[in-house]
């Protein structure tokens, strides 16, 4: 998927998307080519599908989000994304909302590197990299995101005392026996588990088993 391809998706969807906001899309690629030379943390079988692969695939969220009228409250929301690596989903989801902040944390120093330059080279004010185990941070946040970083339960361990509002993470393949073990462990009601396909939204080999599984508080 080239950069045209991916912006003309994303504007059929988020319309009152702004100049700013295509550039920054658009300079995504340049620079974790760049970064990912120096620093891998993205395959490079990836890297060559970045918008497909990662950027589009991190704002599943949002669609998620906007189909279930949660977009209003997670705009100017405060945000953790668990897990960063070289900052999915927390950057492109920063991108697309300017007004909340997020913070994104990994304990894996030359991760938070790549995500820390990224976000200064897109001019993100609205991001703060955290180089920390997301139980270490010391206040709450909003929401939680995460995208592929850990089965449901650790998931929650992690961050479930920090979250006023709910967890949005990213995952794929049979989620049931850990949805089951989350439930139990965390005593979650019946109804606040949220399973969605992200191949409802966009179609091929790139998000076929891929989910957006919502915990709400």
């Amino acid at each position: 998927m080239t950069f045209n391809d991916f912006i003309i998706r994303l504007r059929q969807d988020f319309p009152d998307l702004t100049p700013r906001q295509e550039e920054r899309f658009a300079a995504m690629e340049g620079l974790y080519r760049e970064w990912n030379a120096k620093i891998n943390v993205i395959s490079r079988k990836d890297i060559d599908a970045l918008y497909e692969a990662h950027v589009l695939h991190s704002l599943s969220i949002a669609k998620y989000l906007q189909i279930n009228n949660l977009l209003d409250d997670f705009s100017t929301a405060d945000v953790m994304d668990l897990g960063t690596g070289g900052g999915f989903p927390g950057i492109p989801l920063a991108v697309l909302f300017p007004d909340a902040h997020f913070t994104l944390c990994d304990s894996v120093g030359k991760k938070t590197l790549v995500a820390r330059e990224v976000s200064q080279a897109l001019a993100l004010e609205n991001v703060e990299i955290v180089n920390a185990r997301a139980e270490s941070l010391g206040r709450g946040f909003d929401y939680v995101v995460s995208r592929a970083v850990a089965p449901l339960p650790d998931l929650l361990k992690w961050s479930w005392k920090r979250c006023r509002k709910g967890l949005l993470c990213l995952k794929g393949g049979d989620i049931a026996e850990e949805t089951a073990v989350a439930m139990g462990r965390f005593r979650l009601p019946a109804g606040s588990v949220h399973v969605w396909p992200v191949s409802a939204w966009q179609s091929g080999p790139w998000y076929e088993g891929k989910l957006v599984i919502h915990i709400e508080k």
